[in-house]
């Protein structure tokens, strides 16, 4: 490994060193253009909200979560928990911002390229997180009282019990949601304004948002 590294090491060496000092500069110029239209790229998806911060409202930043910030804000689950709290591993950090970071830029993907349902539904790396988080925040209630923490996601899979939702379908949620079936849901809480500039909105063809 340490013979790789070196070879590695003397060939880029003998690669800057073969290049002019206007093309340098030039090297320079690019990567700091490619980085500063990526850190834009990232401000313009408010990325900095999402992946650093614990705000619900964030999640409303794409409109199809306004049904279930809606439906959440009016739970009990609204009183006590986050987002994060049910939707994210929150036992260790890695584990957490790394989840986060993975799961929140699938769905980027999702509505960037409008592939999300009208009814969004859990798959099933986030089922299990959101059954070890319900078992983690009722942990007296559900393996002392009723005992049923016992019972993992996986052994719930494959027949060995019920998940959490199998009885409480409704929690925190309201069942399935849209934006259909949940009316005015973008209008409980103002819909955050767009960061994108109004001149580079009308360069793009749109009518500025605020």
């Amino acid at each position: 490994m340490a013979s790789l590294w070196n070879k590695i090491r003397i060939r880029w060496a003998s690669f800057v060193n073969s290049l002019s000092f206007p093309l340098k500069t030039a090297l320079i110029a690019l990567c700091g253009v490619v980085v500063g239209l990526l850190a834009l790229f990232m401000y313009l998806l408010r990325m900095h909200t999402y992946i650093i911060g614990d705000d619900p409202a964030a999640c409303i930043n794409c409109h199809i979560m306004s049904p279930y910030y809606a439906t959440w804000s009016h739970s009990s689950h609204g009183r006590d928990a986050t987002c994060n709290d049910c939707h994210v591993p929150n036992g260790n950090l890695l584990a957490h911002y790394g989840f986060k970071g993975l799961d929140g830029m699938k769905h980027v993907a999702y509505f960037v390229t409008h592939s999300e349902h009208q009814a969004i539904q859990a798959e099933t790396m986030s089922d299990e997180v959101i059954m070890d988080n319900c078992i983690r925040c009722h942990k007296q209630l559900n393996q002392e009282f009723v005992k049923t923490g016992r019972i993992d996601y996986m052994e719930a899979k494959r027949g060995e019990g019920h998940a959490c939702w199998d009885c409480h379908r409704n929690v925190p949620h309201g069942g399935k949601n849209s934006l259909s079936a949940t009316p005015n849901a973008e209008y409980v809480e103002p819909i955050p304004s767009s960061p994108v500039p109004a001149w580079l909105q009308k360069a793009l063809g749109h009518d500025p948002v605020r």
